[in-house]
């Protein structure tokens, strides 16, 4: 494996380590349910999901939660492998690194807990966002630079065409 590639995976796994290291503080300083707000849009609170993003499949009754770990775990490997054949292209294996990071801190939630632990809560004017944790917004950017990363490499395809 290239020095290139390491650098991802190196960038993946200090996402994990935040993404647990803020998990473990509000673990240690908050009781389940417990909410403190911050700003009037902003509370941090202690809340499990079993499900998906934005609490999908939650209620499913405890067999999704396999299902998540090996669809993540997929996921991880595939994503692993883009880094590893492209190490050179920096935005696309920035994606891939936060969604590997966050991929994989919340598996560890899974393994431990049985589902995540989430803790951002964003609200508004009546409007509640699902509460979420540094694992999802990591996964949330990279998807959005790998959508950025597929209209700069197009446009670049459409420049050398003409």
């Amino acid at each position: 494996m290239s020095k290139a590639a390491w650098r991802w995976f190196a960038l993946a796994a200090l996402l994990v380590l935040a993404d647990q290291a803020t998990k473990a503080l509000v673990l240690s300083r908050f009781a389940l349910g417990e909410r403190l707000e911050l700003a009037p849009f902003f509370n941090l609170v202690f809340v499990y999901n079993a499900g998906a993003a934005f609490s999908l499949l939650a209620q499913a009754g405890g067999w999704q939660k396999p299902l998540l770990v090996a669809f993540a775990l997929g996921a991880a490997a595939l994503v692993s492998v883009l880094i590893v054949r492209r190490p050179g292209e920096r935005l696309l294996c920035t994606g891939l690194a936060l969604i590997l990071g966050g991929a994989l801190g919340n598996v560890i939630d899974r393994l431990r807990f049985g589902q995540v632990v989430d803790f951002l809560d964003v609200h508004a004017g009546g409007w509640h966002w699902p509460a979420f944790n540094v694992a999802d917004s990591a996964i949330t950017v990279g998807a959005v630079l790998l959508i950025l990363e597929g209209f700069v490499h197009r446009e670049g395809r459409a420049r050398s065409s003409s």
